[in-house]
């Protein structure tokens, strides 16, 4: 177990058995699946979700409590979707007692705060019952994504079909098949600020956490973090939702997560040592090692 990857019970390549959910994954659809695997099962009421908001690719949370709603959902927007501030609305408005929610790294940082100094979020902590991590080097707020996507790779928002980023590219899917590929280095400037004091890529807080890295395409890399996680997941397992492959047999397998993970993590503690230096924040170590 590398400490990059934080502490988990087991690591996995896997992806959905529902060709329904495959079809329009990001990669292996395990939130979509562990979720709607979930609802079947009254082990949570609903689950806090991204969805499409007014504009094209900017995402919206909301409260899926059908599997129909979750299918909504798939895939990935890579923009800032404050799923967290939804909690409260999950339990108080939607009435939901067993609530499972999926967010970045330091969404989960936010959401384990929540259960632990539940100040404004009374009666909130208990109902969490299934967080999922995804795996996140940095988020864009959406102008930014309309800039790269406009500007860098000449395509409209309304035509994308999907968004990648991987092999050192982000890239670019159109409806009408047009794939552009643009180099890491063009987003840069474009990454929230915020991005920079992260010390976690694999979501170390989560129950379940999952990515694309380290798997063949259409499969994800499964992190089973917790006993909750791992009671959820042996039970999706039992029940056929998942085919799944040992880490250890896929390639590019766990060395490529590790080094990226240690990549964010050396590049940002050297970014909080800097403002440290100039009295802004201390400078930091990765608390999840």
């Amino acid at each position: 177990m590398g400490m990059e990857l934080g502490k988990y019970k087991t690591c996995v390549s896997a992806r959905s058995t529902d060709k329904e959910i495959v079809a329009k994954a990001q990669d292996g659809g395990i939130v979509t699946q562990l979720f709607a695997f979930a609802l079947e099962q009254g082990i949570i009421d609903g689950a806090i979700v991204t969805g499409l908001g007014d504009r094209p690719w900017k995402p919206r949370p909301f409260i899926a409590t059908t599997r129909e709603e979750l299918l909504t959902s798939r895939g990935t927007k890579y923009n800032v979707s404050p799923n967290v501030a939804w909690i409260k609305e999950a339990t108080r408005s939607f009435g939901l007692d067993k609530v499972g929610i999926v967010g970045t790294p330091c969404q989960m940082q936010a959401v384990r705060k929540v259960q632990l100094y539940p100040i404004g979020m009374r009666d909130v902590p208990d109902k969490i019952a299934l967080a999922v991590g995804i795996f996140c080097m940095e988020n864009f707020l959406y102008k930014s994504i309309q800039q790269l996507v406009e500007d860098h790779a000449g395509q409209k928002m309304q035509s994308v079909k999907k968004m990648t980023i991987g092999k050192g590219k982000f890239s670019v899917y159109t409806e009408r098949g047009n794939v552009v590929a643009l180099p890491l280095k063009i987003t840069e400037k474009y990454e929230q600020a915020g991005c920079h004091v992260c010390l976690d890529y694999v979501a170390n807080l989560s129950d379940v956490s999952t990515g694309s890295v380290g798997s063949p395409d259409g499969w994800s890399t499964v992190f089973v973090r917790t006993k909750k996680g791992d009671h959820i997941w042996s039970k999706a397992i039992a029940a056929g939702c998942f085919e799944t492959k040992p880490i250890e047999e896929v390639k590019p397998g766990l060395e490529l997560v590790t080094k990226l993970a240690h990549e964010k993590i050396h590049k940002n503690e050297i970014y909080l040592n800097k403002r440290a230096s100039y009295g802004v924040g201390k400078g930091l170590r990765n608390p999840y090692i």
